[in-house]
């Protein structure tokens, strides 16, 4: 049978079968994620049209202007997961404190943290986005502020993780820790179909990507670092060649498939770095690493951090095994 014939919820339910204790709440909750990713393109699919691309006027937690379109991918979600009673809350970059889902407090098995919306501020010149998200389970008894310190939630307790990307097509790629699968929306039947299964990164690329004009403020590891990438040596296959978006999930999914390194470093404005742990950085760790690949921020794997706040930031360098490995070599 032809990949592009299994749907996500028919794959989805091959995989449970192969879990006889399996209750197929986790396939619905995937389904929940797919749903809001598919909510999210069809706005982004008019946003040109109707008066929802620019600034909202407001302000998120992170101190970023909120794009409408934030907002709105924000509510998909939380709308996506009030279907059901899997979801207890839901934890944003869009919102400063854990939403409850109404109802679901109690009976939630599970605590979200999304990023509805990355890169949403290149959308007026219509690049490429997408949304992140991270599945933990929920301690009996704990919710809201307690949530951090009751989990010290790294992200090797994830349960699944993954994102979607908004480009010339939708696709939905995540791993429960059994691989990294991908699907692509076919909107004519409005369904996600397998497009690439069992997905794996090469173990060195030939391209990295980071945002080269902000050269003057890395600290100097980075700068040995991408120096030693762009230096001519056959053996290493250097030089390589820079590929920079400049939106992180687009940027990621191109490393992802094609191998390379990503980074996204600490500098003297952002000493902590930039990207969100949580929703940004320990999702696409496990993604990368089901995938054979590695996220570090540079002394550790992301994956180990122990966050002190649900909107840690982090440095990254996430992509090709090798290529992380070299880098975290000038680091320490």
């Amino acid at each position: 049978m032809e990949s592009t014939s299994i749907t996500l919820t028919r794959y989805l339910l091959m995989q449970q079968r192969e879990h006889p204790g399996a209750t197929g709440e986790f396939s619905m909750l995937l389904s929940q994620i797919a749903f809001a990713a598919k909510t999210i393109s069809r706005e982004l699919g008019r946003a040109g049209l109707v008066d929802i691309l620019g600034a909202s006027g407001e302000i998120n937690i992170q101190g970023e202007v909120q794009q409408k379109l934030d907002q709105i991918s924000n509510d998909a979600f939380l709308a996506a997961f009030a279907n059901g009673q899997l979801v207890s809350e839901m934890v944003s970059e869009e919102m400063e404190h854990p939403t409850p889902i109404q109802g679901n407090e109690e009976k939630g098995k599970y605590v979200i943290f999304v990023d509805p919306l990355d890169g949403s501020s290149n959308l007026d010149v219509n690049v490429t986005v997408g949304s992140i998200f991270s599945v933990h389970r929920r301690p009996e008894g704990k919710k809201g502020a307690a949530l951090v310190d009751a989990l010290h939630l790294r992200g090797r307790g994830q349960v699944a993780a993954g994102y979607a990307l908004y480009g010339p097509s939708t696709t939905l790629v995540y791993t429960t820790g059994q691989g990294v699968h991908g699907f692509t929306l076919d909107r004519s039947i409005g369904d996600f179909l397998l497009s690439h299964e069992h997905i794996r990164i090469p173990q060195h690329g030939s391209t990295y990507s980071i945002n080269e004009g902000r050269r003057n403020t890395w600290f100097a590891p980075t700068r040995a670092y991408i120096d030693y990438l762009q230096e001519t040596d056959s053996q290493t296959k250097r030089p390589y060649s820079g590929r920079y978006i400049g939106s992180l999930v687009a940027d990621f999914h191109r490393t992802l498939l094609k191998g390379g390194v990503f980074l996204y470093p600490a500098d003297p404005k952002n000493a902590k770095g930039k990207l969100r742990l949580m929703y940004e950085a320990a999702p696409l760790g496990f993604v990368i690493e089901q995938a054979g690949g590695r996220a570090s921020d540079g002394t550790q794997p992301i994956r180990d951090i122990v966050p002190d706040s649900l909107h840690q930031r982090t440095p990254l360098i996430i992509g090709s095994a090798q290529d992380v490995q070299t880098a975290e070599s000038f680091y320490q």
